[in-house]
């Protein structure tokens, strides 16, 4: 068997185990830290996040939760001065194992960044992109179906339909951030993850991507990295706090707002410091 075969293999027959109720919670991980050469700047993170749920990662700027973000599709692994000790598991499959491609993963766990970055392409290409490296489709009319339906389960379609092939950086940077979206879901992953998806849109975009997250949980399992207590509040169903690269507090996000056992987590919440 090709090692990309057996990749494949593992990481389909997790996903195989999830879909048919085998797994509860969709990303578990273990004794997690973090390494920038000498510098260490997570500290033994454990925490389970279930599936379907969107999970909020909150705390202060350079509390690590970004950091353990990049972690869950593997994307430390592009800087050489990072290492990545523990173990983190998808669908109850080690992601760091040897055998696990790093690029079918990221298929698999997809990614929305904090400023919309669509590729130099059409809004069409943009779409179809990620299907074509992975070989989901070929041109034609199954690649137009998969065009059509991330667009629609990104709330994009109807203002884009007529212009596909303009060029996706023309768009508003709501609408950017939604195609942004949209890319990541056409190679139907298990996961999306966003890093601070709405800081450079205004609110009445902001509320649209926010209204489409409440949507799309009901397919992915969603975490979000976000500095707002209210966007936290409004679409996470869970929520951790991390304080200097460790992880303090995790549990419903209404218990955590209105009584954290923490007192850091109080702190913060209330505005003493962050």
């Amino acid at each position: 068997m090709t090692k990309t075969a057996d990749n494949t293999g593992t990481l389909a027959k997790a996903a195989t185990a999830a879909r048919a109720g085998e797994h509860e919670t969709k990303i578990s991980a273990a004794g997690v830290s973090v390494f920038y050469g000498e510098k260490q700047a997570l500290f033994d993170v454990t925490i389970d996040i279930p599936a379907r749920q969107v999970m909020a990662f909150i705390g202060p700027s350079g509390c690590g939760k970004s950091t353990f973000l990049r972690c869950i599709n593997r994307m430390n692994d592009t800087i050489d001065i990072c290492s990545v000790k523990g173990r983190i598991e998808i669908d109850g499959a080690d992601i760091y194992d040897p055998k696990i491609d790093p690029v079918l993963l990221r298929a698999r766990v997809g990614m929305v960044f904090q400023k919309p970055n669509p590729f130099p392409k059409s809004i069409y290409d943009n779409i179809a992109y990620g299907p074509r490296i992975h070989g989901v489709a070929k041109a034609g009319s199954a690649m137009d179906e998969i065009v059509e339906t991330s667009l629609q389960r990104a709330g994009l379609w109807n203002e884009v339909k007529d212009r596909l092939h303009e060029p996706g950086t023309g768009l508003s940077g709501g609408q950017q951030q939604r195609l942004c979206i949209a890319r990541a879901i056409a190679v139907n992953p298990d996961v999306i993850l966003m890093d601070e998806p709405c800081s450079a849109l205004d609110p009445i975009a902001t509320a649209k991507v926010e209204e489409l997250i409440d949507e799309l949980r009901t397919r992915y399992t969603i975490v979000i990295v976000t500095h707002s207590m209210q966007q936290a509040a409004r679409v996470s169903q869970k929520a951790a706090f991390f304080h200097l690269g460790n992880l303090i507090e995790v549990d419903e996000t209404d218990r955590m707002f209105t009584n954290p056992t923490d007192q850091r987590t109080q702190d913060y919440i209330t505005g003493r410091f962050g």
